[in-house]
């Protein structure tokens, strides 16, 4: 078996080179592979800021800074897994109903290969696709959703499909199931209470912030654990859950969030359990600090699902 790592970063220094996630092999041979970076350059599902469609070019070019030990959670991703950056998933600008069908079919053979796929988004709606492709897989997930909006609109300007809308489609197909689902993080200011009721009805368990603040960390991640179980379970991390003193490039920011520390903290507690795909969405380059702080956090927030994907491969020998 061929195996995929980053280039050697004591032989070519790590800005030099083609902008790949942390320097892996651009290819789709997916007969060697383990897991595999993928872009989704898509943002016409956005309502308010648009631009994360060069959300996947701005992540792979700071992943750049990132190195291949995790100490935190105690691997060393290549030692387990051999990763590829499988390139960027085909689109259509402005027409998302055709884009869903492309990056579905795009998506399609990684889960069909058994290939653990890190979506770089991308604004949210790109989502229900995600998922579509991974329940022909796997059948219906479970979902963890950290985010500042639970993204099941049932319309928005009589559209059904936007960033605010992918969760609620992929309850309707029976992509998820609910009863195994937890979204944390939600805060700001709403239309009406219908925003979170509705999820909750739909049967997700819905974790404000204000809840996580008063339960603690430690004391949330218990509860995604024992909501998911043994369930297969999808990650999906909208970098708006991040409070915008330190992800400033999204598309529709909430105050009072977490830091990226904090951040870390939950996505490692996640530890153990069986996740079959992931995202990360959201960044919008343009609303981006001059240091590319929401960038490098969506770059780490990859790179520590990946070390969990590793570490599961790692304790199941």
């Amino acid at each position: 078996m061929t195996r995929y790592e980053p280039a050697d970063s004591f032989e070519t220094p790590r800005f030099s080179g083609v902008r790949t996630f942390m320097r892996l092999p651009h290819t789709r041979d997916l007969d060697n592979a383990d897991a595999a970076v993928v872009g989704a350059p898509f943002d016409t599902g956005a309502t308010f800021r648009v631009g994360a469609r060069f959300g996947p070019e701005a992540i792979r070019s700071v992943s750049h800074l990132l190195r291949r030990h995790n100490p935190s959670l105690g691997v060393t991703i290549f030692d387990y897994l051999s990763v590829i950056d499988y390139g960027d998933v085909p689109v259509v600008p402005g027409y998302i109903e055709e884009s869903y069908a492309r990056i579905e079919e795009g998506l399609a053979p990684l889960h069909e290969a058994g290939v653990f796929p890190v979506v770089l988004g991308g604004d949210h709606s790109i989502a229900l696709p995600e998922l579509r492709a991974a329940a022909r897989a796997h059948g219906p997930l479970a979902l963890v959703q950290f985010d500042s909006h639970p993204d099941t609109w049932d319309a928005y300007f009589g559209v059904r499909h936007t960033h605010g809308t992918p969760f609620r489609r992929a309850v309707e197909e029976g992509l998820l199931d609910p009863s195994r689902s937890v979204q944390v993080g939600m805060r700001g200011s709403i239309y009406d209470e219908r925003d979170w009721e509705d999820a909750r009805e739909m049967g997700f368990d819905l974790v404000p912030t204000d809840e996580v603040r008063e339960l603690g960390i430690p004391a949330v991640i218990e509860r995604i654990r024992e909501r998911v179980g043994e369930a297969k379970a999808y990650v999906s991390f909208d970098v708006d859950f991040v409070d915008p003193a330190y992800a400033p490039g999204t598309g529709t920011p909430e105050i009072g969030g977490f830091t990226s520390r904090e951040a870390q903290e939950l996505v490692r507690g996640l530890a153990g359990l069986e996740i079959v795909g992931c995202d990360v969405v959201e960044v919008a380059p343009a609303y981006d600090s001059p240091g590319q702080i929401t960038a490098l956090l969506a770059a780490n927030i990859a790179h520590e699902l990946l070390s969990l994907h590793a570490l599961r491969k790692k304790s199941l020998g």
